[in-house]
């Protein structure tokens, strides 16, 4: 399918910078980053209910939720997988311009493509969490069955079994799931974003 040329970006009367003045806080994305299992979309989730019950404008996108919608035709090879983390990234970067603190949760196995989302975004505003968690304790946990399935063949390229996770380097926030309570990890994210004035 041929790309159209005829496009030109449209810059808003109001700014990213207006936004965050009228909020009253900093907007940036928590990309939360980790094996099936780790704990990553609830501490997420956590992250963002607490967030809200501070009145800051914040969203959850959340892996398993955005592929029953924008990304539902894409599957789970390694050019769906990239393809799925290049959208979400796009999408992550609007919510940041909107003025919103957005925390994602996804696998997203690979550096490159981590790489290529933080790229989209300004200085501070990609703020990759590793929820850092042993395979062997996801397995343990597994509640999707999901590592019970892979290991029985059932799922092809799965990650942390047949399919590589590549952990982050250099990541903002490291939080080891296996050794913290989700309450202690939302308050080690929190202060992450107190510390960088974004609260």
């Amino acid at each position: 399918m041929a790309k159209s040329t005829n496009i030109t970006w449209h810059e808003a009367t109001i700014s990213k910078q207006d936004r965050r003045i009228q909020n009253g806080h900093g907007s940036c994305v928590l990309w939360f980053t980790g094996l099936s299992g780790s704990g990553k979309s609830t501490i997420a989730n956590a992250v963002s209910y607490e967030l809200f019950r501070q009145s800051i404008n914040e969203y959850v996108l959340d892996g398993d939720n955005i592929r029953h919608g924008l990304n539902k035709d894409l599957g789970f090879t390694e050019h769906d997988r990239s393809e799925n983390i290049r959208r979400i990234g796009e999408v992550a970067k609007l919510f940041v311009d909107s003025g919103k603190i957005v925390t994602t949760a996804f696998i997203s196995p690979f550096r490159s493509d981590r790489d290529q989302v933080r790229a989209l975004f300004d200085e501070g505003e990609f703020i990759e969490v590793f929820i850092d968690c042993p395979l062997e304790e996801c397995e343990r946990r597994d509640p999707k069955k999901l590592y019970e399935k892979a290991r029985r063949g059932e799922i092809k390229d799965f990650t942390g079994i047949d399919s590589p996770y590549e952990p982050p380097e250099r990541p903002e926030i490291t939080i080891h799931s296996d050794q913290v309570s989700v309450e202690e990890a939302v308050n080690q994210v929190l202060a992450y974003l107190r510390d960088k004035h974004i609260l």
